[in-house]
């Protein structure tokens, strides 16, 4: 039975916890980010709507920041292959596997017209089996939650998203829920080796076996059998149901929330609503093969698209977790504290974070607030 090794885990695991570094840490942090780093190549792919907007934000608070990266942007728009399916077009497949790292932004899903979400076809085609999302309050940004930080652990690849469909009879369509005892395993292996190396005291599992008994069974039986070997976390498991309500009433009691795919779609969403939304939260997509793709969440936003209204941060702190990924770790500090610096401040933030300035001044208030650190 292929598992996950342990050395393998942590290659995977260059991922820590956001905005870990402590503002002491900052001021030593910025001459570090001037030794020399190789330059590395990272596949761009914009996006739709708001996408390419805060994408050339993104590259140009990297370029203040110096930091080695060259962009190699593709485009993914779905091509019709001889199999009659929609896949990733070639020069956008050989990029990610060559460069084996991504930073996406968001991708509109036609409804209707034949196609995958590419978003689930990205997942699929380059094995990213665990997405990481950690909530964190924002210095400066109000919410109704104060001091949340807690992480969400999504599997990826299986589950309700394994696009396995089709019609019983006129008018009656299944939908089949596949779970596996290696997708499973890997995920709690995963899981818990990212809370040693993150220093995370628990990790809960939610679920509901106790109406998918077979499936949602099998899947905490293999967290069960992890969790043995990880003595040190506290593990639990909670339903899905009593996770949503306690999670909204102190999510404090929460740490690391490992869950199946569906669950997670939706439980990541409500964690990132307790600390601001969509738009201030990162996230990352782990492959067993070491390729990664790092990626805003919320939507294109076709509304505002072209109008210099869009807000770049989750798009940014994504970039900045891929930047940890890397090793990269001096100019990820720099670009974050930046970033957070300019939203405690206030003066040059977007609609949605409560301002009245403009994707461009965001970024430029980002951007002098990095070359006066030099």
């Amino acid at each position: 039975m292929a598992t996950v090794t342990g050395s393998k885990i942590r290659q995977l695991l260059r991922v820590p916890s956001l905005l870990s570094v402590s503002r002491d840490s900052h001021k030593h942090l910025i001459n570090k980010r001037f030794c020399s780093h190789d330059v590395r190549r990272v596949t761009l792919i914009p996006g739709d709507g708001i996408g390419p907007e805060i994408s050339e934000s993104v590259k140009t608070i990297f370029a203040a920041a110096k930091a080695p990266i060259e962009w190699d942007q593709v485009d993914v728009t779905p091509i019709k292959a001889a199999s009659g399916k929609y896949v990733i077009p070639p020069s956008a497949f050989e990029s990610i596997k060559q460069n084996m790292v991504g930073l996406k932004g968001p991708l509109a899903t036609p409804i209707g017209k034949g196609h995958v979400s590419m978003n689930l076809t990205l997942r699929k085609t380059f094995n990213l089996f665990a997405n990481v999302r950690p909530c964190k309050s924002i210095d400066g940004y109000k919410t109704p939650y104060d001091g949340v930080d807690l992480v969400t652990i999504r599997e990826n690849t299986e589950g309700e998203y394994s696009g396995i469909e089709h019609t019983v009879v006129d008018g009656v369509v299944q939908s089949i829920k596949l779970i596996t005892r290696k997708a499973s395993i890997r995920l709690a292996e995963y899981a818990f080796q990212y809370a040693v190396d993150n220093n995370r005291s628990s990790v809960t599992v939610v679920h509901k076996a106790n109406i998918m008994r077979m499936s949602d069974g099998l899947f905490l039986k293999c967290f069960r059998e992890v969790a043995q070997n990880f003595k040190n976390i506290q593990y639990s498991e909670v339903y899905l149901d009593t996770t949503c309500l306690q999670i909204v009433m102190d999510p404090g009691k929460f740490d690391v929330l490992v869950m199946p795919n569906l669950y997670g779609d939706i439980l990541s969403d409500l964690c990132a609503g307790l600390v601001g939304g969509l738009g201030v939260t990162p996230s990352g997509n782990i492959g067993s093969d070491g390729i990664a793709i790092f990626e805003a969440v919320h939507g294109t936003a076709p509304d505002i698209a072209g109008e210099d209204k869009a807000n770049p941060t989750a798009l940014l702190l994504s970039a900045v977790m891929m930047l940890r990924h890397m090793e990269l770790r001096s100019y990820a500090d720099v670009i974050e504290n930046a970033t957070l610096d300019v939203i405690r401040e206030g003066s040059a933030l977007t609609k949605d974070l409560g301002g009245n300035g403009t994707c461009s001044d965001f970024t430029k208030a980002i951007c002098d607030r990095l070359q006066s650190s030099d």
